[in-house]
């Protein structure tokens, strides 16, 4: 009975020790007689119990390593408090066990002393701006250094960069010095900008009043040009309607009838303005000067045409 119990612990020892059950994202290094044999990935595994064992396991999964705050000098001899935050993760389970005593801190040393390094040659100024170059940086260097550690570093993370309390306040002073003068620079900027649009329209206004007084006197010279001629146009055709009419049977002794009245009226007036009456010596001086108009009608009105 005692045999058989003790072959039973026997058995459930060896079953132990031959199932290994590897979780999804790990990977089991297994050794045989103290050599590296194989890498077990997830799932149900069996090893050869008291001669082959597992000597590191290893978490595949993007791991976060808080990188411890440090004191950095810049390129202006200024201290710079830095923290910041490493994420890293296991490509090579085999390097990983082997190629470092202790990975992880290799990597935060390494880390440490590269961001030394790279805030070293930049100016303080530089390293509020530059963050994403301070950060590819100390990617580009880890990476190189871990690839015999089996380890890929993904990406690093500047948490907080804290200058002294003196270059706090410094810093401070500039900044306020800085918005005045973008201030300042924004009123004058507006003054003058003000001013432009008060010449501009003052100019805008003079050019559109004396292109307004210019289409006046346009508007009024061309009035009367063409009143003038509407005037011409009319006494030119009186002038045709009358000698139309001239030409008609009896219009010659209209003419001489109208040319007698005019001559009368023009003694009346004279007799009046002189409160003296005058009549013509001889009635044949009024007979010569319708004579004389009608011969003078005759030579513009109807020419070609002889005198009666």
């Amino acid at each position: 009975m005692e045999i058989a119990l003790v072959l039973a612990i026997i058995a459930i020892i060896f079953i132990a020790r031959t199932i290994k059950i590897v979780p999804q994202q790990n990977a089991y290094v297994v050794e045989r007689l103290g050599k590296y044999d194989r890498t077990l990935t997830p799932g149900l595994k069996f090893v050869i119990p008291f001669v082959e064992r597992v000597a590191y396991k290893h978490s595949l999964k993007e791991v976060p390593l808080d990188v411890p705050s440090q004191v950095c000098i810049t390129r202006d001899n200024t201290q710079l408090q830095v923290d910041g935050i490493l994420y890293f993760q296991v490509t090579d389970p085999m390097r990983a066990s082997y190629g470092s005593s202790d990975y992880l801190a290799a990597i935060t040393q390494l880390s440490q002393t590269t961001l030394r390094s790279v805030i070293g040659k930049m100016e303080l100024d530089k390293t509020f701006e530059e963050r994403d170059l301070i950060n590819a940086s100390v990617v580009n260097a880890l990476d190189e250094a871990a690839m015999t550690w089996g380890v890929k570093v993904l990406r690093y993370e500047i948490k907080d960069l804290t200058p002294p309390a003196e270059i706090l306040r410094s810093m401070q002073a500039q900044i306020t010095a800085e918005r005045e003068k973008r201030a300042l620079i924004a009123a004058s900027e507006g003054r003058r900008q003000e001013q432009i649009n008060i010449a501009t329209g003052e100019r805008e206004a003079f050019i559109a009043r004396s292109e307004g007084e210019k289409q006046a006197e346009i508007n009024n010279a061309m009035g009367e040009a063409a009143a003038i001629t509407a005037v011409a146009d009319a006494t030119a055709d009186a002038i045709r309607k009358i000698a139309a009419a001239i030409r008609e049977p009896g219009g010659e002794q209209a003419v001489q009838l109208k040319v007698a009245e005019k001559a009368v009226d023009a003694y009346a007036q004279l007799a009046q303005k002189n409160n003296t009456m005058i009549v013509p010596g001889n009635m044949t001086e009024v007979s010569a000067l319708i004579g004389t108009a009608m011969a003078l009608m005759k030579s513009t009105g109807t020419p070609g045409r002889a005198a009666p």
